[in-house]
């Protein structure tokens, strides 16, 4: 396994490298086509995934790769696949901001892979270089500049002094408000919510204690109330773009092996989420918080803005 961590960090920084020159460019915002999944692909994508591509082909041709913009490529009969997202904030990439990293997860050949299988992960800042990694029974760690970082994830409970992000890119915004008004609320003052546009920052800033919590509720909202998914298609101009696989492979397995908990809205593994897709059927709802008993709280306040959403909801 090592060896693999080892092709996942070279890759990582491949990645990094090519995108790197380009963060903040007017040039990196030209659009330049569709991800399989609907969303749009960006100038910048467009070059960190010929790249991958390119480097695949070369160095790893037994190897297949599950990627946001080309979808399943590579060896027809793989040794490994690879679950990767070259940017994982495009938009935050694009303005020349440092929330956006490069996502790679591991997961032995199968016909079905789900998020329980990866065993290797590691997720790269674009913008600093820190690095996460994780093995499947071997822990997590943090590098900053080659050292060791210890993680830090909150103790605190208190959801009025809440400081957590949210998936907020491709849905609709008053449905999304009127679900967590209550915790948008409850944290407005002595708290905080922050749009960073990225999971895998996001979540892990949960694992260094810089925020709380992360909150991406959007398939538990189509699911309990479907007369939804219309608005999450406008939006989407046509696509329902939640959180697919490529966005959280890498992260579920650090936080298992960090100990944070992860789950989706009502409390449920992702170990069983498909990996190879990206419509709206692979799509999940993730909740991350960095002790037990707040990403309780905050599950049954989730809940409780689900359920009550039908006596609240505006005009779709």
């Amino acid at each position: 396994m090592r060896a693999i961590s080892e092709e996942l960090v070279r890759i990582c920084g491949l990645l990094r490298e090519a995108v790197l020159p380009y963060l903040g460019s007017h040039a990196a915002r030209s659009h330049a086509g569709a991800a399989v999944g609907g969303d749009v692909t960006f100038d910048i994508d467009e070059r960190a995934e010929r790249v991958l591509e390119e480097y695949m082909a070369a160095y790893l041709p037994r190897w297949a790769y599950y990627s946001e913009d080309r979808g399943l490529q590579g060896a027809a009969q793989p040794e490994t696949i690879l679950i990767v997202d070259p940017i994982d904030g495009t938009r935050p990439a694009a303005a020349g901001f440092e929330m956006a990293c490069v996502s790679i997860a591991a997961v032995p050949p199968s016909p079905e892979p789900v998020m329980g299988d990866v065993i290797a992960a590691a997720v790269q800042e674009i913008k600093s270089g820190d690095l996460f990694l994780a093995e499947k029974g071997r822990g997590a760690e943090w590098r900053v500049a080659g050292e060791r970082r210890p993680f830090a994830p909150t103790p605190q409970t208190d959801l009025e002094s809440l400081f957590w992000t949210l998936g907020f890119r491709g849905r609709p915004a008053v449905i999304l408000a009127t679900v967590l008004e209550e915790l948008i609320d409850s944290s407005s003052v002595g708290g905080s919510v922050f749009d960073i546009g990225s999971a895998t920052y996001s979540i892990t800033r949960v694992l260094t204690g810089q925020l709380d919590a992360y909150v991406d509720i959007g398939p538990a909202i189509i699911a309990a109330h479907p007369e939804t998914e219309a608005a999450f298609r406008r939006v989407g101009r046509g696509a329902v773009l939640n959180n697919s696989p490529y966005d959280l492979a890498a992260v579920h397995l650090m936080c298992g092996e960090a100990g944070i908990p992860i789950s989706d809205a009502s409390g449920v593994s992702l170990g069983d989420k498909r990996l190879l897709g990206s419509d709206h059927e692979y799509q999940m709802a993730c909740v991350v918080a960095g002790n037990q008993e707040l990403h309780a709280a905050i599950l049954e306040m989730v809940q409780r803005g689900i359920s009550s959403y039908s006596q609240r909801k505006p005009g779709i």
